[in-house]
């Protein structure tokens, strides 16, 4: 594992996010953020994913964008994300962006070592994941949604149900007895991607404390 450390090391909270180069160029933006909403005090471990659409990615599925499918790689990398999860005197949260959003999702539902999500404009269009959710039961106290009011208009069929897969998603969590927000940003998917994990994790972190 390629690994990016941030905050204090010595921090009660650690703060987990799967990232890729665009993620890693504006990391440091993210922790500020975080720093600016909130005053507890955390421990951000950002793990560099090597094959995005596969080691993040729950089952496989054809491409929806681009001409790569998606992979299952997500049980490997969550059990190497498992190992920086080992001191119980520690709070973990596990969250990140558009298809890390969705492995945070999915994560949840495999183990109870975290205590928030934090899912900024993840990948709910993903084929049979919300169908996935009804069946699974998220092991989390508290889940913090986002999604740009823009995201759905695309031409892409499969991505352009994304704001109804999402409150999908809101609603099945609700149904859990999950503490769970839905926070509607301005912009299309790619509008300040930082701003929007940063968000979610000060949420999280702010519901938990």
């Amino acid at each position: 594992m390629e690994l990016f450390k941030y905050g204090n090391s010595n921090a009660p909270v650690v703060l987990i996010q799967p990232v890729d180069d665009h993620d890693l160029a504006v990391i440091e933006n993210e922790v500020a953020e975080i720093q600016r909403l909130t005053d507890v005090s955390f421990h951000l471990v950002a793990v560099k994913v090597k094959h995005w659409n596969n080691d993040l990615s729950p089952w496989r599925a054809p491409a929806v964008f681009g001409n790569e499918d998606f992979g299952d790689g997500a049980k490997a990398f969550l059990d190497e994300i498992l190992q920086l999860t080992t001191e119980p005197e520690k709070t973990y949260y596990l969250g990140g962006y558009s298809l890390a959003g969705l492995f945070a999702l999915w994560a949840a539902c495999q183990t109870d070592v975290f205590k928030g999500i934090a899912a900024a404009s993840p990948s709910v269009w993903f084929p049979d994941f919300t169908g996935y959710m009804k069946q699974n039961r998220v092991k989390c106290q508290s889940v913090h949604l986002s999604l740009g009011n823009q995201e759905s208009r695309t031409r892409n069929a499969v991505m352009a149900t994304v704001s109804d897969r999402i409150r999908e998603v809101q609603d099945l969590l609700n149904e859990q007895g999950i503490c769970c927000v839905l926070e509607w940003n301005q912009g299309n998917h790619f509008r300040e991607p930082d701003i929007r994990t940063a968000k979610a994790f000060a949420w999280v972190m702010q519901y938990a404390s």
